[in-house]
């Protein structure tokens, strides 16, 4: 794909890209973000065009159950600062149409982009894989004049998937749920399956490359996984862990062989998995270090997780 010009004023409204702007260093032409856009930190400081439209303080129940009625009427689950996006002027806009939850659909950002003139180019980012979001870090590489650096970001990304592979070849996979929700009960989606076969275990209730879906519990306790990921979409692990505490309540839950073998980690899903970022890169090294602790020892930070 041929770009002609370099854009000199990027709106972003996915958290992912705003992390990818600045991996790329043209975070220089970023003038506006959403309000989930937290990393790097710095971020924060750019001004906030996208907001979501959801009640705050609710429960992950109340959650799901306020995303399925506006999905149902058709609304948007995000508000939009038209006046001060207008008066950013953007060249370039980067969307997503693969979850409206997570950040404003790609009809959103029609419907938004149409109000503008003049009307600025939109660079659609919707990954169902890791290669997807590999290649994407290349095209929008290319499209901000920094082909060289995606070039090297990937190979490295590329280089500590391998090493991970490698280290866990030689051990028996370990059977695993990860858990994207908690109430209701939602399994593995999109890229997070390919993550945990990658890291030596097997989650037979994963969907890679689909959407994650619920799961009934009684259909988890028949898995019977050795190890438990509890790692929330959009959360991170202190209020992962405030919502798992239910969890225990929840029948057959001591039963579990991850809970018998003090196998049932809490995860910051927001960083390192449920975000396509480079970032999923540490994911994968932590849920390496989760099934084989023995072969991957784990060297980030310490509040990646926690075992409940």
């Amino acid at each position: 794909m041929a770009f002609q010009n370099k854009p000199q004023r990027i709106a972003s409204f996915l958290p992912a890209a705003t992390e990818m702007v600045y991996a790329l260093g043209a975070e220089g032409a970023l003038i506006a973000v959403t309000q989930g856009c937290d990393h790097p930190p710095e971020a924060r400081a750019k001004p906030i065009v996208v907001r979501p439209d959801l009640d705050p303080g609710l429960d992950p129940a109340a959650i799901d159950q306020n995303v399925r009625e506006k999905t149902h009427q058709g609304k948007s689950l995000y508000r939009l600062d038209e006046e001060l996006l207008r008066d950013l002027n953007p060249d370039l806009i980067l969307a997503q149409d693969l979850c409206q939850v997570c950040a404003p659909s790609g009809k959103d950002a029609a419907g938004w982009v149409a109000s503008l003139d003049p009307s600025p180019e939109v660079l659609p980012f919707s990954p169902k894989s890791f290669e997807d979001v590999l290649s994407w870090t290349l095209t929008l590489g290319e499209r901000l004049g920094r082909e060289e650096r995606a070039l090297g970001l990937v190979a490295q990304a590329r280089s500590r998937i391998d090493r991970v592979r490698q280290a866990v070849a030689s051990h028996p996979p370990r059977e695993v749920f990860f858990m994207e929700w908690v109430d209701p009960v939602f399994c593995a989606g999109h890229w997070i399956g390919e993550m945990v076969a990658w890291a030596g275990g097997r989650d037979p209730l994963a969907r890679p490359g689909k959407d994650s879906q619920r799961v009934p519990w009684e259909e988890v306790l028949r898995r019977a996984p050795q190890v438990l990921v509890i790692a929330p979409c959009g959360f991170g692990v202190e209020q992962a862990r405030a919502q798992a505490r239910a969890l225990g309540e929840k029948p057959g839950w001591k039963d579990l062989p991850a809970v018998g073998e003090g196998k049932v980690f809490i995860a910051d899903g927001n960083s390192y998995f449920t975000r396509p970022s480079l970032r999923l890169v540490e994911g994968l090294e932590l849920l390496a270090h989760f099934f084989h602790p023995e072969a991957f020892p784990w060297t980030g930070p310490t509040g990646a997780f926690l075992k409940l």
